[in-house]
């Protein structure tokens, strides 16, 4: 579970070509769960995409992925005052270049690049072994709200950590 969850939260921030900070910059634990709550439906729609090929036809992802990234979904609008933040807050200490033009970007174009980004990203670091424990833990969590899932997310990133920071790459979670 917990090195589903890197790579999930890990892909809504990384960039290609991004040299990474010396001390990766921290977020907060609500600067993170805005950006896990943004990205749910691109990590759902990743995940279900890379995972097609491995999983059977009765999966949850296969049957129901698209469903629970569209639900999800409902939620982004909100959400993206908070992950835009974070995202930029990222990428200004990873490469303030990068950083200036997207902050140049209208939002419609920032999101949609973000979006594409995540999903492909996904599918570039999921394992395909990881695939089934990956289906059952999406199941179980897809009765909770968006936002639930996305303060789960937080949270176990958050326990995971055994320095008092849970180092995603790119970024870090600050100590609450």
């Amino acid at each position: 579970m917990r090195r589903f969850l890197k790579a999930a939260a890990g892909t809504a921030l990384c960039l290609p070509g991004l040299a990474p900070a010396a001390e990766p910059p921290c977020l907060t634990p609500g600067e993170f769960t805005a950006l896990a709550n943004y990205a749910l439906p691109s990590v759902i729609n990743g995940t279900a995409s890379r995972c097609a090929p491995a999983l059977p036809a009765d999966a949850f992802l296969t049957r129901s992925g698209g469903e629970l990234a569209a639900r999800y979904a409902r939620t982004k609008a909100s959400a993206w005052p908070g992950a835009k933040a974070a995202f930029l807050k990222v990428s200004t200490a990873t490469n303030p270049q990068a950083a200036d033009l997207f902050r140049s970007m209208p939002d419609p174009s920032l999101q949609q690049m973000t979006d594409g980004l995540i999903e492909g990203l996904v599918g570039q670091k999921l394992a395909l072994k990881r695939c089934e424990s990956v289906d059952r833990l999406v199941m179980l969590l897809s009765p909770l709200p968006a936002e639930s899932v996305s303060e789960v997310v937080a949270l176990a990133v958050g326990i995971g950590a055994k320095t008092g920071k849970a180092s995603l790459g790119a970024f870090s979670i600050c100590q609450a």
